[in-house]
């Protein structure tokens, strides 16, 4: 790193160009390309590389953290296994759920939901030992996805090491439904999923703007532990003259000391992210979401670790991907866990 010319061209391959290696790192990052439940746009499956590729065209200077790049990061290899079989569980999951949609929920449905639960859970038990092994040698971690079910693993691992954090997901769904078509683990059960887990002391929800009436019902019963905060009346109270710093001041007020990030890219403006699995109306600019993560920090919160998911695998996409991802970083380290 000391000899490493920030301001020339990055390293080929490398995670933002930056010349570390994973032993080396502070922060690790696990792809996961992965997106066997999608319901509407596939492409996220090959996300890790795309945004792998995408970072090395960042400027390693940052406007607000200058000194920030010199903190190593790295990403892990992005596994073909995994690729390979999230592809081939994809074409089973899609003949299922064109025979629900077409009414003919047949008693083979229960195989291969069966299948797919069972996959989904053996990567949800990989993922989590690689996160154990890494944050058990000092390391933060995080998760760039493939689909939103993919930071389970994480989340679980981070729950055995810490009591009690909170989840920041910033989102366009609230991801509460259960067993969404019948699969466990499907990217529109994620937080569902994270509820079971104790230390998940509340998840604080920003952006959300299509969800169904299960999933109200879910945040009305879940004593606390759920706030959203829905897109519309956040865009209602801009349109009346609140400070985007006010708003992100009653957000962050819902927050613990510890905090997760969970950023499912579609929580953005369609045009930033047009390829991702389910693009939504509305949403946040760039610089909106950017300036809600700087101040978590600036309030004291730390940051224990993070996902980005749902990045589709255009060029445009990954680009997008990619500083989204390197924000994360910059300001995950800058918040002192």
């Amino acid at each position: 790193m000391n000899s490493f010319d920030h301001n020339g061209p990055g390293l080929k391959g490398k995670l933002f160009g930056l010349p570390t290696e994973v032993e080396t790192a502070r922060l690790v990052i696990l792809p996961v390309p992965w997106e066997v439940t999608v319901t509407y746009k596939e492409g996220t499956v090959a996300a890790p590389n795309a945004i792998l590729q995408a970072s090395s065209q960042i400027d390693l200077y940052h406007h607000y953290l200058p000194e920030a790049w010199k903190i190593p990061v790295a990403m892990m290899p992005v596994s073909d296994n995994l690729i390979t079989e999230s592809n081939n569980l994809r074409n089973l999951a899609c003949t299922y759920i064109q025979a629900r949609e077409d009414g003919q929920d047949a008693e083979t449905g229960k195989i291969v939901n069966s299948k797919i639960n069972e996959a989904c859970e053996n990567l949800n038990i990989y993922i989590k030992s690689q996160a154990q092994a890494l944050l058990k040698s000092g390391k933060l971690v995080a998760v760039l996805g493939g689909d939103h079910s993919t930071p389970l693993g994480l989340l679980r691992a981070l729950a055995e090491k810490y009591d009690r954090f909170g989840i920041l997901q910033i989102d366009a769904h609230a991801d509460l439904r259960k067993a969404y078509q019948g699969f466990t683990y499907s990217h529109g059960s994620i937080m569902f999923n994270a509820l079971k887990l104790p230390a998940v002391a509340r998840i604080v929800q920003v952006g959300v703007r299509d969800y169904c009436e299960e999933e109200t019902k879910m945040m009305q019963r879940a004593s606390g532990r759920i706030k959203t905060f829905f897109d519309p009346d956040i865009k209602t109270q801009l349109a009346e003259g609140d400070t985007w710093k006010s708003v992100c001041n009653k957000i962050i007020t819902e927050l613990p000391p510890l905090v997760y990030i969970s950023f499912d890219i579609d929580g953005l403006q369609p045009a930033l992210c047009p390829n991702t699995g389910t693009p939504v109306p509305g949403g946040f600019e760039f610089e909106q979401a950017v300036y809600l993560i700087q101040q978590v920090v600036k309030s004291g919160r730390k940051i224990i670790g993070f996902d980005l998911c749902e990045v589709g695998n255009h060029e445009w996409d990954a680009n997008v991907g990619s500083r989204i991802l390197w924000e994360l970083c910059q300001y995950t380290l800058a918040s002192g866990t």
